[in-house]
């Protein structure tokens, strides 16, 4: 071979290892798929949060009926989920279960794997409906009033209630716990009574007291407050159990006034949340924000779901007011919509991916629990419906499908998680999506509102899994985000 074939040979030759370097480099490089948790629960009880195995994100096309998770949109910072100790509540966890069936029925509520993890819980402030006896905290005989709030006392929760929230708050330290009066004490009011009317303006500096000292009782009981509603339902004079009207206007100027100026002198703040009624009156809580000086001391809004699904009445309020929080503080299961295969979908949409998708960075249920004839309870609900039943003869618990949709979210949605963008809505499949700080894991909420199965894809960064879901089913999935 000639000397130029020689070198015209060479050329050909690193060409050649260019060109296979090149088309190397050109590959896709394989990833290694991501095993995917995941929790079903199906509303013929057949699986009730039960683990499904096999699922794993890999290389491959989404389905024409897809979910898009993208972590790089983030919104709220959760709080949690759970409900409400009521009166009756607590006394049947103390008084109706043996101290090995509370034990396990605490640790299930609120301690972690395999519990629920509640990290969410409200308190009445006297009595309410589901109480067994009707009281305030400060009571006085007609006629009589305690400006000076001599009498006032937390004694009528030493029993039951104050031993359930601190056997809740030691099995999840992190607990937070608000509260709500149903009613001032009624020589505040214009009633004079418990039952209906309207809170005094000449009573509400003692009515911020009133509301202060009982921050303060609960702090030297080691249970501090994250936040206070001024009243329960304002809207609202029931005629058979505490209540009292508080219109925009009278709430504004007690909250601007005197509750603000009252509880901003405490060393630990309290969130004062504005409203804490239902969807169908967005109004009312923009009337309150409205007002400056309220303005200046309101923390959020707090919400309830009857008389309305309208739960984008959050997000109207939130993008007035974006710097203002939004909480989800009561909806009751009961016996008027029984059958898990309407309710348990409707609870999904509604109150753990609609709240939450409308900002909510808590979601409150009702009563944690009632007995088998939905009570104790004076007037009021005559058959709502506990997150557990708890059999008032042998301490038996039920966990009922609203046990099941805070499961789904409780258990896996820390504190501190921000929600994150996730497509919802299309071939009715509706879906919320999380990012917990502390591992950085997914959480992924679906639920099939179809009365029939559907098949999908999850996407996210460019990687896929592929799932079947019956219809008016609920799934959990969960994954590790790669940091």
């Amino acid at each position: 071979m000639k000397y130029k074939d020689k070198g015209i040979l060479a050329r050909w030759f690193s060409l050649l290892a260019l060109l296979t370097v090149t088309s190397a480099m050109a590959q896709p490089v394989a990833r290694p798929e991501v095993a995917v948790q995941a929790w079903e629960t199906w509303t013929d009880q057949s699986k009730l949060l039960s683990p499904v195995a096999g699922i794993s994100f890999g290389n491959k096309a989404p389905l024409p009926l897809d979910i898009t998770v993208d972590a790089s949109r983030r919104y709220q910072e959760m709080v949690g989920f759970g409900a409400s100790i009521t009166d009756a509540s607590a006394w049947l966890i103390q008084n109706r279960m043996s101290a090995a069936q509370r034990q396990a029925l605490m640790q299930d509520l609120f301690g972690k794997s395999p519990g629920l993890g509640l990290s969410f819980t409200r308190l009445t402030i006297g009595a309410s409906d589901f109480s067994m006896k009707h009281y305030s905290l400060d009571d006085m005989p007609k006629g009589q009033t305690d400006e000076a709030l001599t009498h006032f006392s937390i004694d009528p929760m030493r029993a039951d209630v104050l031993p359930v929230v601190k056997s809740a708050l030691a099995i999840n330290p992190q607990l937070k716990i608000m509260a709500s009066p149903w009613s001032a004490p009624g020589w505040m009011k214009t009633s004079d009574s418990l039952i209906q009317g309207r809170l005094r303006p000449q009573a509400y500096d003692a009515f911020a007291r009133y509301l202060g000292k009982f921050a303060d009782a609960l702090e030297a009981e080691g249970l501090p407050l994250f936040a206070l509603t001024l009243q329960n339902e304002p809207n609202d004079e029931p005629g058979d159990y505490p209540g009292m009207r508080v219109d925009a206007a009278s709430r504004a100027q007690f909250i601007g006034g005197h509750l603000g100026p009252v509880l901003a002198q405490r060393a630990k703040p309290v969130r004062i949340l504005d409203w804490d009624h239902n969807w169908i009156d967005p109004q009312s809580p923009l009337d309150v924000l409205a007002d400056p000086k309220a303005r200046a001391f309101v923390s959020g809004v707090a919400w309830h779901c009857y008389m309305s699904d309208d739960v984008a009445a959050q997000s109207r309020v939130h993008d007035a007011y974006p710097d203002k929080e939004t909480y989800f503080t009561e909806c009751s299961g009961g016996e008027w919509k029984p059958h898990w295969r309407e309710t348990l979908p409707w609870f999904m949409r509604y109150l753990i991916i609609g709240t939450t998708r409308n900002w909510a960075k808590g979601v409150l249920l009702w009563n944690l629990a009632l007995d088998e004839n939905y009570g104790p309870h004076l007037g009021g609900c005559n058959d709502c419906r506990g997150v557990v039943t708890i059999n008032s003869k042998t301490g038996e618990v039920t966990r009922n499908f609203d046990y099941y949709a805070l499961a789904h979210a409780s258990r896996f949605v820390r504190l501190g998680a921000h929600r994150i963008a996730s497509s919802s809505g299309e071939g009715r499949l509706e879906s919320v999506a999380f990012q917990n700080a502390d591992d950085n894991s997914i959480v992924l909420i679906v639920a099939n509102l179809a009365a029939n199965t559907r098949q999908f894809s999850v996407s996210m960064g460019g990687r896929s899994f592929a799932h079947e879901m019956p219809g008016a089913s609920v799934a959990t999935f969960v994954w590790n985000a790669p940091r």
